[in-house]
């Protein structure tokens, strides 16, 4: 069975080294970068199935290689390492495109498990047993794909909008409580993450703007519901 293809991008040398050897001896196969412009050239030619991203970097910080790598595939799992414990950075780390954050220190079972998180989502979303399309006013949203499309132009979701726009529409005219969204997709609803779901529910009005019958109604402190006005 091949391993699972992890890109670990580390500026400190020796904590590096330990997290490379640490995932290697749980059979993971890692390539290690000390700065994102190194990691990003790796990842055109040799993509990743998660990525392990610090944030204080030289040649190209943390950001904006997130930035770039989710220009490059929208949908591969990017996990944030950060000193910082800020709250501002983190909310720019979810505006950036991450799907998660670790401040350091972290141990090694707590690195585990996050990659765990992020490798059963994908099996999940790789079983096929969800509906190919889902319509709704002028668009088809393909699940398995991430694609949203209308009058042929389509534009390829992200996971965390994805997953998002997947249950807005399982739900359609139905309230969805902010915590289920949260659990559901993040895996928590403390702060950090809410203020992320706000982010990404922004971006989803955004891609559904060129449908006036279409509307995804914010019931403040509650949750949202996606609703066709016809």
């Amino acid at each position: 069975m091949e391993k699972v293809k992890i890109l670990l991008v580390e500026d400190d040398p020796q904590l590096g080294f330990v997290v490379k050897e640490g995932l290697e001896q749980n059979g993971y196969k890692v390539d290690l970068f000390e700065n994102g412009k190194l990691a990003l050239d790796h990842f055109i030619q040799s993509p990743a199935m998660i990525c392990l991203v610090d944030v204080m970097m030289p040649v190209m910080d943390g950001f904006t290689l997130v930035k770039k790598l989710r220009e490059l595939d929208p949908h591969v799992p990017v996990l944030l390492l950060t000193a910082k414990g800020l709250k501002e950075d983190k909310i720019e780390g979810f505006k950036s495109g991450a799907d998660d954050y670790l401040v350091k220190p972290f141990s090694m079972e707590e690195l585990l498990m996050r990659i765990n998180v992020f490798l059963n989502r994908n099996r999940k979303n790789n079983l096929g047993d969800v509906q190919q399309n889902q319509l709704i006013g002028k668009y088809s949203f393909n699940h398995n794909n991430m694609e949203l499309s209308k009058d042929g132009k389509i534009i390829r979701l992200t996971r965390k909008e994805g997953e998002l726009m997947h249950m807005l529409l399982t739900q359609q005219g139905k309230l969805i409580k902010r915590e289920t969204l949260l659990i559901k997709i993040w895996g928590n609803d403390d702060y950090f993450a809410g203020r992320s779901m706000d982010v990404y529910i922004s971006k989803l009005r955004k891609y559904l703007k060129e449908d006036s019958s279409l509307e995804i109604i914010n019931y403040h402190g509650t949750g949202f519901m996606l609703q066709e006005n016809k």
